[in-house]
């Protein structure tokens, strides 16, 4: 896994000569200048704030709303309860490649096209089914004393549900967000689909452009994926330590 990485990392250190003539070996001389050019490039850093504002939003409903729903189809008891939740597990089953072209009319028709919310709200909505798959699974293991003792206190059903659940779902909590944000920074169908303009492309739609205006120079292409993956890399590093040092925050609090 890593040596794709690195040959990607040593070859936007090289010009497309020596990408030619010396495919695998160590750049002679290095050539830092396709990596200083894009980091300088003003429509780089946009594709970045792009994919950060929707990758953070998308993530922020997607969770807020699927906790809500999890937390109904886990802890209360209506008629229906498991029929519904059969719904939102189907949804697992539809890829998104599928729903593109009524998605498409849907997104003209209510004028969301070159809109961030255009691709926030569907891809949202096609997280849904898993993160409450994976929510709901972790709050039917609550135990119901704790909610019960709650009630107690006088805790209603809401203030069990933001006082004492999600601190304890912590951990669930920051899996299926790390899900959606990687997942809304590796989306490239959608962004393509949504943004016809480049003030709202991006890290995924920037990439195609880029290599499609660049096509001969190789080495600034391999200097733009290297760039384009290091903000998710980062991230994941973040919150890899962040998840597994939350895994027993609240377990010994009651």
């Amino acid at each position: 896994m890593v040596t794709p990485l690195l040959y990607a990392l040593v070859s936007g250190f090289k010009s497309t000569d020596q990408l030619s003539s010396n495919t695998f070996g160590l750049p002679d001389p290095w050539v830092t200048s396709n990596y200083t050019s894009l980091l300088g490039s003003g429509a780089f850093w946009r594709a970045v704030g792009s994919s950060t504002v929707i990758a953070l939003a998308t993530a922020l409903l997607t969770v807020g709303a699927a906790a809500l729903a999890a937390y109904a189809l886990a802890r209360l008891a209506f008629r229906g309860r498991e029929l519904l939740f059969t719904l939102f597990t189907m949804g697992l089953m539809f890829p998104f490649a599928v729903a593109i072209l009524p998605l498409f009319i849907l997104l003209r028709s209510f004028g969301l096209l070159d809109n961030p919310w255009g691709v926030i709200l569907p891809q949202a909505a096609f997280g849904l089914p898993l993160t409450i798959v994976i929510l709901r699974g972790f709050f039917r293991e609550i135990p119901g004393e704790l909610e019960e003792a709650a009630t107690i206190d006088g805790c209603s059903s809401f203030g069990f549900f933001w006082r004492i659940l999600l601190p304890l779902a912590r951990p669930a909590l920051g899996t299926v967000s790390v899900l959606a944000i990687v997942g809304s920074w590796n989306n490239f169908l959608l962004p393509l689909l949504v943004f016809s303009e480049p003030t709202w492309w991006t890290i995924p739609v920037g990439i195609q452009q880029f290599q499609g205006q660049y096509a001969s120079d190789v080495a600034r292409i391999f200097a733009y994926l290297v760039l384009a993956m290091a903000p998710a890399l980062a991230f994941y590093a973040v919150a890899e330590r962040q998840l597994i040092g939350g895994i027993t925050l609240g377990a010994t609090k009651g």
